[in-house]
């Protein structure tokens, strides 16, 4: 990211911007889509919005508890949805930003599994990370796949340093080629394995 990407405000506020996207995806789900595939290998839709709901689930002991992976341990594996996925995921996303929100909340440093990381990187990492996961639901359901172009620039500009690795959480396909006329939306999926 620029110097100008790692101030606070604009990292809150792609954050912000980037949950709401989410959010709105998933109460765009039709209660017969749950069980519908998505371009995330293996994943339907309930996968997909089950494992951004447990991400969501970490950042309050991870941020304000200082928490690490290993005192967390297995609280957030398995089914975080119940038999409500919406309020579930809306709960967890709730608790999140309010989290990255308090007041020096991104002064703070995280203990991630690779290790201690800025919670400003943190807040970032999981910004992409829905960004590119709303693109994933909104062609699983059908829903309208453009990005907003803001979110598309803060999420290239995040991954582009890493995206060969991302591959290597077993969460994303390799890094494809994109076409010599790619628009950004298409160089972003391009990097986390996603066709247009």
């Amino acid at each position: 990211m620029t110097q100008h990407d790692t101030t606070t405000p604009h990292v809150l506020d792609r954050h912000g911007q980037a949950l709401r996207l989410f959010t709105d995806r998933v109460h765009a789900v039709h209660d017969d889509q749950w069980d519908v595939p998505t371009p995330c290998t293996d994943w339907t839709v309930r996968d997909l919005a089950n494992h951004l709901t447990s991400e969501q689930l970490w950042v309050p002991p991870l941020l304000r508890d200082g928490a690490t992976v290993d005192t967390v341990g297995d609280s957030f594996d398995g089914d975080m949805l119940g038999p409500d996925p919406v309020a579930s995921w809306d709960t967890a996303a709730t608790a999140s930003r309010a989290a990255f929100r308090e007041p020096g909340a991104l002064e703070r440093s995280v203990h991630l599994s690779f290790g201690d990381t800025p919670a400003i990187f943190y807040c970032a990492q999981m910004t992409t990370d829905l960004v590119v996961h709303a693109w994933d639901l909104s062609r699983a359901i059908g829903a309208d796949e453009t990005l907003p172009a803001d979110l598309v620039e803060f999420s290239v500009r995040e991954i582009s340093p890493y995206a060969a690795e991302l591959e290597k959480s077993g969460l994303f396909d390799p890094p494809l080629e994109p076409p010599p006329d790619a628009d950004a939306q298409t160089r972003l999926l391009s990097l986390v394995g996603r066709r247009a």
